[in-house]
């Protein structure tokens, strides 16, 4: 077997990739959760298992619900234990993959969903197809949201929570150049055309007033794929063929190419998108409309209290062509191929993202749960406006392309938008380089995976 090898020199390389262009890190901090005693404070005399568990270090809603969880699950448990660990956010994926490739991984980790090719193709996951199965409840989670968790037939991680984008509109700005506004059904969308139709409306350059923000800008990769990816699948294109393995056949597809250009027009030919907006454009009523996410919500009602929902803006589904889609996937929990203790893994894994496990999380968080049992329980899930990003992901999500390369294919598509927009290249000479860079991405990382 040649897999330590080669997969300590695909995990470097990624983590290499991925520590570019991050800021100084921050001192590592370590959450640790002690035993769990009986009730007359002596250990259960039951063989105790202790199961490491890696994660990144959230927000402290987020971590609260972890050692909430972890806590709970030890008194249902007490057989096994759990051993956290929480890194910050900027260090954590290197030093799970340096953990993995030098062969001490923890026995159950956190991984972001748009990662889960290059870890399961270095063999460093436990397969959770059969378990699944078994007592994993597939029925309760939408389809397409396991598909971005599946790697060659494969489920190889178990999710959690989702996290999702829509249309947010400045009401006012609408009323003022007489227009309708959007529907806040989540099944009716409005075109494209009928949103480049009201951002020219809008847009008044002389008084500081743009039309739209149509994807966050041009910020990292990672906001590429989140953003940016579903313009293209609502113009009917994709970036990647069905296995990953190559951007041939994909990202040159007349609807890839179709959804580049109108992006491009919208900042060139139309002007009603700028390439650098005020600070906090939209709450400050300089922005009609700006695609973001259920996390614009909690930050307009924190720090602009003047900037009311149903009063001053509102939100809508993403926009459509041939069809909607909306990026579906987030940070979910899977087992390592090298752990001793499987089945006690998979019995802390299984009840974390069970209905008991997610009812409790997100009761802390305010996360969209990914099963539809557990959404049904939330009364403001199930209400404007956030029913509207809960049944996007759940009819309309689909999974950013699965694939061992996600970063270099996520900055080689960053920096294929901001050729065709900002440098005005032509589209079909963009495109064919992108593919170049993208397809050597490929054939290398395959090339140190055979050594």
């Amino acid at each position: 077997m040649k897999k330590s090898k080669r997969a300590f020199w695909l995990f470097l390389l990624i983590a290499m990739l991925m520590l570019t262009g991050c800021k100084e890190k921050e001192k590592a901090q370590i959450d640790r959760i002690n035993d769990v005693s009986n009730g007359n404070g002596n250990v259960t005399s039951e063989k105790v298992v202790t199961l490491t568990f890696w994660r990144n270090s959230g927000n402290k809603l987020e971590n609260l619900a972890y050692d909430t969880l972890i806590v709970k699950f030890m008194e249902q448990h007490p057989t096994i234990r759990i051993d956290m660990l929480a890194f910050p956010y900027a260090d954590y994926d290197t030093k799970l993959r340096t953990a993995v490739a030098t062969g001490s991984p923890p026995d159950i980790m956190a991984i972001d969903a748009p990662s889960l090719a290059s870890y399961a193709q270095a063999d460093a996951l436990l397969p959770l197809t059969e378990q699944y199965n078994i007592d994993g409840n597939l029925e309760d989670i939408p389809t397409s949201t396991m598909e971005g968790y599946t790697y060659h037939n494969d489920i190889y991680l178990a999710p959690m929570t989702e996290s999702s984008i829509a249309m947010f509109y400045n009401i006012k700005l609408f009323q003022d150049a007489g227009l309708e506004l959007p529907s806040a059904d989540p099944d009716e969308a409005w075109t494209w055309e009928q949103v480049l139709d009201a951002a020219i409306k809008i847009n008044n350059p002389e008084k500081g007033v743009y039309g739209i923000d149509p994807a966050q800008g041009f910020q990292n990769a990672g906001a590429t794929a989140y953003f940016k990816y579903p313009m293209i699948w609502q113009f009917g294109g994709d970036v990647m063929n069905e296995s990953g393995t190559s951007a041939r056949g994909a990202l040159d597809s007349p609807e890839t190419k179709q959804a580049l250009a109108f992006y491009a027009e919208l900042f060139n030919k139309y002007q009603v998108a700028a390439f650098e907006y005020p600070l906090d454009a939209f709450p400050n009523r300089k922005l009609g409309i700006t695609i973001d996410g259920t996390w614009t919500l909690a930050h307009i009602e924190e720090n602009y209290p003047d900037f009311k929902l149903g009063v001053d803006f509102g939100v809508a589904p993403l926009p459509k062509v041939t069809r909607q889609a909306v990026a579906n996937g987030s940070w979910a929990l899977g087992i390592s191929a090298k752990t001793k203790h499987s089945d006690a893994a998979w019995t802390f894994v299984n009840w974390m993202t069970s209905y008991e496990g997610l009812m409790l999380y997100s009761s802390i968080t305010g996360d969209i749960p990914v099963r539809y049992s557990v959404a049904k329980q939330f009364a403001e899930l199930n209400e404007y406006p956030l029913n509207i990003f809960v049944v996007q992901n759940q009819k309309y999500g689909r999974p950013r392309p699965i694939t061992p390369i996600f970063p270099q294919m996520s900055e080689a598509v960053k920096s294929l938008f901001e050729e065709v927009t900002v440098q005005r290249r032509n589209v079909d000479e963009a495109v064919e380089d992108a593919i170049v860079r993208i397809d050597k991405a490929y054939t290398d990382s395959q090339r140190l995976t055979s050594q």
